[in-house]
């Protein structure tokens, strides 16, 4: 039986290049809607990159949110600049 945070792994693994989801939404797909923070606390624990684009999972508000990585946000936006989800 899969977890929670393996459901929440599924879910951004699916989201498209180019594409971005929000914590809430992903909750949402996941299960359980109101577990935003948890989806942040599994994409901040992701330490396989490229299987899990962690980068793609951004705030409601449309702020970027943190990003565990080598530059931090800035990494992120440039990660998603070029990835063509952000202008």
């Amino acid at each position: 039986m899969k977890t929670f945070a393996d459901k929440i792994r599924d879910v951004v693994r699916k989201i498209p290049k180019g594409r971005t989801m929000t914590y809430a939404e992903v909750a949402r797909k996941a299960g359980n809607s109101k577990a935003a923070r948890a989806v942040g606390a599994v994409m901040r624990a992701n330490k396989n990159y490229k299987e899990i684009p962690c980068h793609r999972v951004i705030c409601s508000d449309g702020s970027l949110g943190n990003y565990n990585r080598p530059g931090g946000t800035a990494t992120k936006r440039k990660i998603l600049q070029k990835e063509g989800a952000l202008k």
